[in-house]
């Protein structure tokens, strides 16, 4: 039985693989997070892997607050570069195989067409800009990573974007919501199975390293995706559409920020969801009935 260490467990879409992670009985996996693995110690995660004969590592973890980030550098840095490198240097000196979640925010935003993996990086923000030192710096320590970027991530688990849309819809207030940035809801849940099967696929020879796209299918605003959590979970809130520059934030966001999955698809054979139906499936969990 291959074992396969989760880190950053406690998260979104670490809780999300520990959800699906019976449906994979041939795997034995050690969900992480920073109490039981300090992965900013270069040492622990040394000795982790090694100790445990990890033979794959998911990096969940990341430091995800972009607006503070901006001031909080040297501690977004630690955990979205260094802590990365550190884990694909485990991965290379041990043998394990490592897959890495990375972020749409590498990018600027200026894009008119869905982002391939091969377009230019460009992060107009400090979260983005660690994240794409990480990227780096894992393929320098183990060129046979696959990396998977992903973006507007949301679930049952945590704090995310539809967890905040119902709990201010709860009154029925007005809702101002941003609808000049365009991209892609993703559930967590859909991505933790695509990288369930990536990792499957890998234990039956056909592990392809790589920097990968993925996110649900379809595009919409902030505005839009509000829209439709507003309807589905059948409240009234009246939902107006404002501009970027009438909520402004510490940190810069990509206006645009679609990513082109067919490289994922192909290679992988991944079947992905259009976001509104997933977006059905996790107001399931969260609402009562």
């Amino acid at each position: 039985m291959k074992t396969v260490l989760i880190t950053g467990a406690n998260g979104q879409l670490g809780n999300s693989i520990r959800l699906l992670s019976g449906k994979h009985p041939r795997f034995n996996f050690l969900f992480t997070d920073v109490d039981q693995l300090d992965i900013c110690d270069k040492e622990a995660v040394r000795s982790y892997v090694q100790n445990n004969a990890i033979d794959y590592i998911v990096n969940c973890a990341a430091y995800t607050a972009v607006d503070k980030a901006e001031d909080n550098i040297e501690l977004c840095t630690r955990i979205n570069r260094d802590a990365v490198r550190y884990l694909g240097e485990a991965a290379g000196i041990e043998g394990a195989r490592i897959i890495h979640v990375s972020t749409d925010y590498v990018f600027d935003g200026t894009n008119y067409c869905p982002y391939v993996e091969t377009a230019p990086t460009c992060p107009v923000s400090i979260y983005g800009k660690t994240k794409l030192e990480g990227e780096t710096a894992l393929l320098k320590a183990c060129p046979d990573a696959v990396i998977i970027r992903t973006a507007w991530l949301y679930s049952e688990f945590g704090s995310n974007f539809v967890k905040t849309v119902l709990r201010l819809s709860e009154n029925p207030n007005e809702l101002r919501f941003i609808f000049d940035q365009v991209g892609t809801p993703t559930y967590a849940g859909d991505l933790a199975a695509a990288i369930l099967q990536i990792i499957e696929q890998g234990e039956d020879g056909a592990y392809h390293p790589g920097i990968y796209h993925f996110s649900d299918e379809g595009v919409c605003s902030w505005y839009d995706f509000t829209v439709k959590i507003v309807q589905l979970a059948g409240r009234n809130n009246k939902v107006v559409p404002i501009e970027t520059k009438d909520y402004p934030t510490r940190a810069s966001r990509p206006h645009y920020s679609v990513l082109n999955k067919s490289k994922i698809k192909k290679t992988y054979g991944l079947i992905i969801p259009h976001w509104e139906e997933s977006l059905q499936v996790c107001l399931k969990q969260l609402l009562p009935l």
